[in-house]
């Protein structure tokens, strides 16, 4: 689940986005009240240059500065979402199903920690199948996600 200051950022960053031909995939506030990340993930369909990171860091910014979310200075941070890409939306989930994935929610039959396959997405709630079993996990008790990453050191031998 996202902090409000987080949510804010995204109604305020996303429309932006979507109009400057990007995904925002996530956002992450992290540090203290003395030093703030805020870590903006984004997307394209054909992937991520350096020119696009320097091009939404600039826009970025200036729709920060004039929202002030930060009482005190922050280090902003433009990144690809990489292999282990969040998933925030219901829509995310559907776009990678088949996918490993790692889940973070409240108790959910006295479990809080998942990974699995994503089976699919009915309503609200995600199905992953995990030790043999499928378990939907309604959206709202889910409070970070991200697909699991899969390094094959053997690949081209």
């Amino acid at each position: 689940m996202k902090s409000a200051k987080e949510q804010r950022l995204i109604e305020v960053l996303e429309p932006v986005a979507l109009s400057n031909g990007f995904e925002l995939v996530d956002i992450e506030i992290s540090g203290s009240t003395h030093g703030r990340f805020l870590r903006v993930y984004l997307d394209k369909e054909n992937g991520l240059g350096i020119e696009d990171i320097a091009e939404a860091n600039y826009w970025i910014d200036s729709i920060i500065e004039k929202n002030e979310p930060f009482s005190r200075s922050y280090t902003l941070e433009v990144s690809s979402p990489g292999i282990d890409r969040p998933l925030r939306t219901l829509e995310h989930f559907k776009r990678f199903i088949g996918e490993e994935a790692k889940l973070s929610t409240d108790s959910i039959d006295g479990r809080a920690n998942w990974t699995g396959r994503l089976n699919g997405v009915e309503g609200t709630d995600i199905l992953l199948v995990t030790d043999g079993q499928t378990y939907r996990l309604p959206y709202e008790k889910i409070k970070k996600a991200h697909l699991k990453a899969h390094i094959d050191f053997n690949k081209g031998k």
